[in-house]
């Protein structure tokens, strides 16, 4: 049975691209064969960075992903910005997308989605990052929340917003910045509000 995973986070700079390296690794260990999307790269001056770098490992974990770097990222924008704004207010056709995730299944039995920026990044004027999820539908969806104070805001608004839309999905902390004290200024309140406390570190 083919799975879909797809990484989306509480913002950007969050670590996406750390997630997506740490749960393709995972599940080529776990002895699937890996696959890797992202279906949007904005910044792109030349060779996408992320995308390239994650379809490189995916081809060292699974060498039947006999694929290119554009099938990997099928759209790429040179402004580093929301897509919508560095499409220059262009649609963006969604359908270029939902073809991609098809076309890729075909060489992997899990397929790694990173998405851009947090849920509500526009990537049309009425369309967002949380209802591409919402049409790709995976299996899982994994929530990446950073550890630096104000993430509390953050990670609520994102969770709640996944609720609201119906989609399931598990929550990772990504430990990278402000460490030191997110024991004494975060961790706190997660304790008292949520019964399970996953870190990506642990994965």
């Amino acid at each position: 049975m083919k799975e879909i995973y797809f990484i989306t986070a509480t913002n950007t700079d969050v670590g996406k691209t750390k997630a997506s390296e740490v749960f393709l690794r995972k599940f080529a260990k776990d002895g699937k064969r890996v696959g890797y999307l992202k279906p949007i790269e904005t910044g792109v001056d030349g060779t996408p960075l992320d995308g390239g770098y994650l379809l490189n490992l995916t081809k060292e974990l699974n060498s039947s992903f006999d694929v290119d770097l554009n099938d990997v990222v099928p759209l790429q924008f040179k402004l580093p910005a929301a897509p919508f704004v560095s499409s220059g207010g262009v649609d963006i056709d969604i359908n270029i997308i939902k073809e991609k995730v098809k076309y890729l299944l075909n060489y992997c039995d899990v397929l790694i989605v990173e998405g851009a920026g947090g849920l509500m990044v526009p990537i049309n004027k009425d369309y967002f990052m949380i209802d591409l999820i919402k049409d790709i539908d995976p299996t899982q969806t994994i929530l990446i929340s950073p550890s630096h104070l104000g993430s509390i805001n953050d990670t609520l608004l994102s969770q709640n917003v996944l609720t609201q839309y119906g989609i399931k999905f598990d929550w990772y902390i990504n430990l990278y910045k402000d460490i030191n004290e997110f024991e004494k200024i975060t961790l706190p309140f997660y304790k008292a509000y949520f019964d399970k406390i996953g870190y990506l570190q642990d994965i």
